[in-house]
Formats: structure tokens, sequence, C-alpha cells
């Protein structure tokens, strides 16, 4: 497999893991991040990323780690950003100024951030090839476990990948492929990639049915003692909606149902079968949440279920359980409830005209 050049942006657990995975296995890797401190210091300790998995303790080293986006971009093949997308915006302004013919953006997961994106470029006045594609979930399960330490429980199986224009999905998914060679699945659109977004239905019910545990314990594992046969019908019934949206707006099977995160058995999910268990017994999501401002609440149940009500409506579909947890967080927030945070319209597609939806998803701004 020939080397890629690869520019990773941000600096969480995603984006620690891809920076690790990437240069253990031979990529020229770009790690980007906005806090230049943080930078330094990581500069000043090495420029290591220790990587522990199932295999060991591993010392990575990317080729570089900056401050500079325009530094880490210059030239790269793939522009991987792993980063919450309540971030996706400023970044994307970041971005528009110095991207290249050719390039190709991958988020995992997107939240439709590929639509955002490609928008924020478009309005910019420059006009690279450039294609912009988003999956269903992070290719790595992992949590930080120091300022340069990262530890990975599952690497993704199967990753279902929508492209943005879609017309550019073969330029998109040959590079993409390079950096995850058997793992990915094309879905279509940028749409259908991002109604595969696992994080929109699986966080939702575990934290607002897990809401007093976690305010009233130091630590409280969402995943493992969070997750009872109450919840589990919850979360099934949720991805049920959408599912139904994925049908109604014309996109097949497969939808990954979450219902096979959980099982040992059957067709393969995203982590495969039995990523569940992994995840629980490495111990690594025993953590403090704090409801009102965690990522998965601004990121999964503000941002992305607000998604998948614009798409349902968009759809025709009904869509009950995610209007209603989207209500309930907004009013844990200490908001007016409401289903605002990242509709069709807040990335530039016309929320009630599904015909001009698939010309843009086809053909970009």
């Amino acid at each position: 497999m020939s080397a890629l050049r690869v520019a990773i942006l941000g600096g969480g657990n995603g984006s620690f893991a891809a920076a690790a995975d990437f240069s253990r296995a031979g990529h020229e890797v770009r790690f980007w991040r906005r806090d230049a401190a943080a930078v330094a210091a990581h500069r000043a300790a090495g420029g290591t990323i220790a990587l522990r998995d199932s295999t060991g303790l591993h010392e990575t080293r990317p080729t570089l780690i900056t401050s500079d986006i325009a530094e880490a971009v210059k030239g790269a093949e793939l522009i991987l950003c792993p980063t919450p997308a309540t971030a996706q915006a400023d970044i994307a302004a970041l971005l528009a100024p110095v991207l290249e013919d050719g390039q190709v953006v991958f988020l995992p997961p997107g939240t439709l951030g590929s639509v955002l994106m490609a928008k924020a470029l478009h309005d910019s006045g420059r006009r690279p090839a450039v294609a912009f594609a988003e999956t269903g979930t992070l290719p790595w399960l992992a949590r930080k476990r120091g300022p340069h330490e990262v530890a990975i429980t599952v690497r993704a199986k199967r990753l279902p990948v929508g492209v943005f224009p879609l017309e550019r999905a073969d330029m998109a998914l040959a590079v993409i492929g390079k950096a995850f060679p058997g793992v990915i699945e094309p879905c279509g659109d940028a749409l259908s990639g991002a109604l595969m977004n696992a994080g929109a239905i699986i966080h939702p019910p575990l934290i607002v049915m897990n809401a007093s545990p976690l305010e009233h314990f130091e630590k409280w594992d969402i995943h493992n003692e969070g997750t009872v046969p109450a919840i589990r019908r919850t979360t099934d019934a949720l991805d049920a909606e959408r599912m139904a949206v994925r049908e109604a707006l014309g996109y097949g099977a497969p939808h990954f149902p979450l219902a096979h995160h959980y099982a040992k058995e059957g067709e393969e999910w995203m982590y495969g079968r039995a990523s569940h268990d992994r995840l629980t017994e490495s111990g690594d999501w025993r953590e403090k949440i704090v409801l009102t401002r965690h990522r998965y609440m601004m990121e999964d149940l503000k941002l992305g279920l607000s998604l998948i009500i614009s798409a349902a409506a968009l759809a025709r579909v009904e869509t009950p359980l995610a209007r209603a947890f989207s209500a309930i967080g907004a009013a844990i927030r200490g908001e007016a409830p409401s289903h605002a945070g990242r509709t069709l319209a807040d990335v530039g597609l016309d929320p009630a005209d599904l015909p001009a939806v698939r010309q843009v998803l086809q053909h970009g701004f």
C-alpha cells in the first residue's frame, strides 16, 4: 500500500487515534491543533504519541505537529477531521482559503458537516476541485489516557461513506480507501452518510435516561450499568425512525441498525460483532459527563437529532422520539425547547424542496 500525505485536524480522542494509527501504518501525518500552547508542549515532549491497543504499547511519531493549518493541509491528499460537529463551522472557515485541487476532506462522523464545509468553500469564492465525505461513526473506539497517549479498544470494520458532491465519489473513495483498506463501503450521497450517524441514536437515550446517576455519581458508565433493557428498547425505537427517514428518501439497505452493535452474532456492525462488550470491558468510558455541555449533548443530541428531524420533514416522516429527546435536551441545557441545531437549511440545502436537495447533493453548490 502506498503511503498517503494525511492532515489530521483536532486534538481529541479521535484525532490522536488517527495520528497514531496512520503514523504507525507508514503514512506521512501532519497533525494540526489550533491550541498553539498544546502544540508547543507536545513538541517539547518529543513529538511522539503512545498508542496502546490489544497488541501492546507502541511509540508513534507524526511527521509534523503544528498549529498552522495551511502548513498541515498543503499538499495533503486526505484531510481527516474527526472533531466534534460543533467545531466544524470554525474549521471550515480556516480550511476554505487553503484547500487545493484534488484533496479529499473526510469527516468521521459528519452530521452533514461535509455539506457545511463545501458551502463555506463555495461562499469563499474559491473553486478548487475538492471532495467532501462523511461516515457513520469514528473509525476508532478510543480514549486519551494522557496528554500524548491514546488507547484504541476497537477499530472499525465497516464504514458506510457518503460523498459530496456525489459526482466526485470515485475520487473521494479511492483516497479514503487507501487510508482504511477493506473497510470503506459507499452509501451514496452526503445525506445518506449523515443518516448513518450512530451517535445521534445511541447517545440521546443514554444521557437523558441516565440523567440522575450522571449528575449524582462522580463517574458513571452509560454503556455498562447505564445500558438497561428499557433504554435498549428506546434506542431501537429511535433508530427505527432514522431508518424510516432513510427509506423514505430512497436510500436502500444496509442501514446499519444500532442493534447490531450489541449483537454477538449475525451481520457485522461498523465496529464488528460484540463491540459493545469490548467497549465496556476497557473501562475507558467510565467518566464524568456534564449534561449541559458534554459532546454527547451538544453534538449528538442538539445537532444530530435536529438533522434527523429536518430530514424527516423533507421526507414527510414522523419522528416523535427524536422530537421528544430534542425538546428534553433543550430543557436540560436550560434552553427553550426547540429543534434548532443542524438543519438542512443550516448547511445551505432547501428543507422543503427534495428535487433541489438531490440536485445539490449530486453536483454541489
